[in-house]
C-alpha cells in the first residue's frame, strides 16, 4: 500500500474519481490548510522518521504520510488502496497493465535481496546499451554481456521484453523478481474462516485448538469442507497484531502498544499549570460514622512545572466537595494557577468545578447552570485522557504513594494489596484509625516533596520544594481576592427564592435577604460552610455575580451536608483503527456461534442402585391464616391497586424514562397495598423484593422524595 499521498490523491481518495475538478480543488485547498494548521510538515512517527517528504519531479509540493490522517481517513483510505494490492498480485502475469506508481509502490515493499537482484540485471542491460552505443550489434552486445556476467542470453532477451517501451528510470520494479515463494494457496470456504475469526477474536482467548475443533464440529454439522489446521493457523496470524490484541487483550493492552507523547514541562513557570485526581488508598482505616473499615479517597493538586503536591484532601470517596477544597487550598496558600488539567470524571465536570467550562462534555449542560469554581476564577480548564500517565503525570506521583505511604510499617495488617493477586497473607487483620493515618500521609506527601536528587529536567538533582520555591519566588503570581475565597465554599444547585416570603430553605434552614426580594421566584446559587451552616449563605445569581449574605433566620438543620457527599487525539484515532479492522475480522457473535455448535451425542449413565426420594415442598398445604375482614375503605382500595397493577401489567412503555417511571409507580402501588394490609399477589410481592435492591428504585425514590419536599 502506498504510505505517502499529494494533496489531490488525498482528496480524490477521500471524494470518490468521479468527484468534479472543482470539487477536488475545494478539498484540495482544505488538506493544505489543515496541514499547515497541524503542521504536518514537522511531524515525525516514533522512530524519528518524517511524516511528510518533498515531491519529486515538476511541480513539487509535499506528500504526506497517511497515518496523520483521522482513524476513520485511515479505515477509508486502506480500503481504497486494497485493489491495488489485488492488482500487484497479478503482476507477474500481466504486467504492463499495471500503473507506473503501482509498481514502485510493490517495489517498495519487497525484501532487500529482490531489489539487489533488479539492480544487478539493470546493469547487465546497461552494459549491453553501452556496446550498442558504441557501435556494436545488439547481438554481439548480448554475447560479451553473457560471458561478463555469466547470464544465459536468453534469460538476457526476456530481461529486455519486460522493460521493453519503460523509460530507464522505471526499469528497477519491472526487472525485481516478481515469485514469492509460495505459489500454492489453498483455498477455504469463506464461512469457515468467518466462523474461526469470529470464535478465536474473543476477550475470553480461546486456544487456536480449541477454535479449530469447535469449527470441525460445526462444519460438520453443515457440511462445509474442513482445511487443515495448519492452513486456518496461517491465515489467523495474517491478521494485524494490533487487532488481535484489541480484541484478546482489550483497548489498554492496545494503548501500551502506542507510543507515549514525550511532554516537556519546561515550559511553564511555578504554579501557571497545575493538574488534579483523586487515589484510593490501599489501607483499610477506621472511618468516623462508618460500620466497617474502608479504603480513603484523596483529591491531590500537583504543580505541574515541579512536580510538587500543593494540596490535598481526604475523604470516603472522590467527590465534588472534595476536589472544591483541595482547590481552595491551593488558590488560599499560594495563588490562582493559570491551567488546569484534569480528567472527565464525575467530580472534576461536575458544574460545581467547571460549570461554564466551554469543553465539558460530561452531564447534560443547562443555560442556568451556576459557573463553576474554575472558571470564576478565570482558569483554562484543559480535560485531558483518562487513565494516561501522560496526560496526568500526577498518577505517577501516586505510585509512589502506593509503595512509600500504602506499605508504611504502622499498616501493617491493614494493607490490602493493590491487586487480588497481592492480597497479603495478614489481609484484613487490622484497620488505621483515622487520626494516625491521616499523620502518616501528611509526613509521606511532605518527605516525597523534601526529597533531593529528582532526575527532571527542571529539578536537576533538587528537591520538589526546592524547585518549586525558586520558580514562585521569580514568577507572576495571581493571589486570591475575598471576593474569590468566597468561590470555594461548597454551592448549592440552583436553590429556588420563594415567591411568597423572598426567602431561601437549604437543608432545613430558612435564609433571607432583602436584596433576594428583586429575585423572588428565581433560581440563583447559594455558597456555603459546610461546618457552619447556620452562619448564612453568600448568594449568586447564575451567571456568577454575587448578590449579598442571606442570614439564617430559621436554623433546623445543622452540619448536615455529611449525607449529601455521598456520590488523544493520536491514540484515541489509532484504536478507532483498529476498533473498525476487528469489526471487518470478526463477522459472527458469540451467540451465532454458540447456536451453530451442534449438540453432543450424551452417554447414557449407568443406572443409581439406591435412589434417595426427593420430596417437592411446593405442593405441600400450608396451614391457613383466616385474614380479618376489611372495611368499605380498604376494599375500595385493594380494588383500585387490583385495577393499577392490572394497567400495569398491559401497558407497553413507549420509552426507556416512562419504563422508568412505570416500574416504581407499580412498586408503589405495591408498597401501598401492603401498607394496607391487602394480600398481594405473589408474583407481584417477588417483583417488588428484586426491584427494591436495585439503583433503579433508590434513584427513583430519591427524585420523588426531593420532588415532595420542594412541594412542602
Amino acid at each position: 500500500m502506498n504510505e505517502f499521498f499529494s494533496p489531490r490523491s488525498l482528496a480524490v481518495i477521500q471524494l470518490g474519481a468521479n468527484a468534479s475538478e472543482k470539487a477536488i480543488a475545494a478539498a484540495v485547498r482544505t488538506i493544505n490548510a489543515r496541514a499547515r494548521r497541524e503542521g504536518w510538515t514537522e511531524r515525525r512517527n516514533a522512530s524519528g522518521q518524517p511524516l511528510a517528504t518533498r515531491r519529486e519531479g515538476k511541480g513539487g509540493g509535499w506528500e504526506y504520510h497517511y497515518s496523520l490522517l483521522t482513524a476513520p481517513e485511515q479505515v477509508k483510505f486502506c480500503s481504497a488502496q486494497a485493489p491495488k494490492k489485488a492488482a500487484m498480485r497479478s503482476i507477474e502475469a500481466a504486467p504492463d497493465d499495471i500503473a507506473r506508481d503501482d509498481m514502485w509502490s510493490w517495489y517498495a515493499d519487497i525484501p532487500d535481496s529482490k531489489k539487489k537482484t533488479a539492480v544487478e540485471r539493470a546493469q547487465v542491460l546497461d552494459t549491453i546499451e553501452t556496446l550498442q552505443n558504441g557501435g556494436m550489434t545488439k547481438t554481439g552486445a548480448v554475447e560479451i554481456a553473457k560471458g561478463q556476467f555469466s547470464v544465459p542470453a536468453s534469460t538476457i532477451y526476456t530481461w529486455f521484453k519486460l522493460v521493453a517501451g519503460k523509460p530507464r528510470t522505471d526499469w528497477l520494479p519491472y526487472l525485481a523478481p516478481k515469485h514469492t515463494g509460495r505459489t500454492k494457496v489453498e483455498d477455504i470456504d469463506p464461512r469457515v474462516m468467518d466462523w474461526v475469526r469470529s470464535d478465536y477474536l474473543r476477550p475470553e482467548r480461546p486456544t487456536m485448538t480449541s477454535c479449530y475443533r469447535r469449527m470441525s464440529q460445526v462444519a460438520k454439522d453443515q457440511n462445509w469442507p474442513i482445511p487443515s489446521k495448519r492452513t486456518v493457523e496461517r491465515r489467523i496470524e495474517k491478521i494485524p497484531t494490533t487487532v488481535k490484541v484489541l480484541a484478546r487483550d482489550g483497548v489498554e493492552a492496545l494503548k501500551r502498544m502506542f507510543p507515549a507523547q514525550e511532554r516537556d514541562r519546561s515550559c511553564f513557570h511555578a504554579l501557571e499549570a497545575v493538574n488534579a485526581d483523586g487515589h484510593k488508598f490501599d489501607v483499610w482505616v477506621n472511618w468516623p460514622g462508618e460500620p466497617k473499615p474502608i479504603r480513603p479517597m484523596m483529591v491531590a493538586v500537583q504543580d505541574l512545572y515541579s512536580g510538587k503536591i500543593l494540596s490535598w484532601r481526604l475523604d470516603k470517596s472522590e467527590n465534588k466537595e472534595a476536589v472544591l477544597l483541595a482547590f481552595g487550598d491551593v488558590i488560599e496558600t499560594f495563588g490562582i494557577p493559570d491551567r488546569v488539567y484534569l480528567d472527565n470524571g464525575r467530580s472534576f465536570a461536575s458544574k460545581w468545578i467547571t460549570g461554564g467550562t466551554p469543553t465539558r462534555y460530561r452531564f447534560k449542560i443547562k443555560d442556568e447552570d451556576p459557573a463553576g469554581l474554575l472558571t470564576n476564577l478565570g482558569c483554562t480548564v484543559i480535560f485531558v485522557t483518562p487513565y494516561s500517565g501522560q496526560s496526568k503525570p500526577i498518577e505517577r506521583a501516586f505510585k509512589d504513594f502506593c509503595n512509600d505511604i500504602a506499605k508504611h510499617p504502622a499498616f501493617t495488617g491493614a494493607w490490602t494489596g493493590n491487586t487480588v493477586a497481592n492480597k497479603p497473607e495478614n489481609y484484613g487483620s487490622k484497620a488505621v484509625e483515622l487520626e494516625t493515618f491521616i499523620k502518616i500521609v501528611a509526613d509521606g506527601i511532605a518527605e516525597h516533596n523534601g526529597r533531593v536528587g529528582r532526575r527532571a529536567t527542571v529539578c536537576a538533582g533538587r528537591s520538589f520544594d526546592q524547585t518549586f520555591n525558586d520558580s514562585y519566588a521569580r514568577s507572576p503570581i495571581q493571589k486570591a481576592t475575598e471576593a474569590h475565597r468566597r468561590l470555594w465554599l461548597l454551592a448549592a444547585e440552583s436553590v429556588k427564592v420563594r415567591a411568597s416570603d423572598q426567602s431561601i430553605h437549604f437543608l432545613g434552614n430558612r435564609y433571607w435577604d432583602e436584596k433576594l426580594i428583586e429575585f423572588s421566584g428565581q433560581s440563583i446559587t447559594a455558597r456555603f460552610d459546610p461546618d457552619d451552616l447556620q452562619s448564612g449563605l453568600h448568594v449568586y445569581r447564575l451567571d456568577g455575580a454575587y448578590i449579598g449574605f442571606a442570614e439564617c433566620i430559621e436554623a433546623k438543620g445543622f452540619n448536615d451536608t455529611a449525607a449529601a457527599r455521598e456520590q488523544l487525539r493520536a491514540r484515541k484515532q489509532f484504536i478507532q483503527a483498529n476498533r473498525a479492522m476487528l469489526d471487518a475480522e470478526r463477522r459472527m457473535t458469540p451467540d451465532q456461534l454458540a447456536k451453530m455448535i451442534p449438540a453432543q451425542t450424551i452417554t447414557p449413565l449407568a443406572e443409581a442402585k439406591i435412589v434417595k426420594p426427593i420430596i417437592d415442598t411446593s405442593m405441600m398445604v400450608r396451614p391457613h391464616v383466616e385474614a380479618a375482614p376489611l372495611t368499605e375503605r380498604e376494599e375500595a382500595t385493594r380494588d383500585q391497586v387490583v385495577a393499577d397493577l392490572a394497567a400495569f401489567r398491559s401497558e407497553k412503555p413507549k420509552s426507556d424514562i416512562d419504563l422508568k417511571r412505570e416500574r416504581y409507580a407499580r412498586a408503589r402501588a405495591i408498597e401501598e397495598a401492603i401498607d394496607a394490609k391487602i394480600q398481594v399477589d405473589a408474583e407481584d410481592a417477588r417483583w417488588l423484593g428484586s426491584y427494591q435492591t436495585t439503583a433503579e428504585y433508590r434513584t427513583m425514590k430519591g427524585i420523588s422524595e426531593d420532588f415532595a419536599a420542594n412541594l412542602a
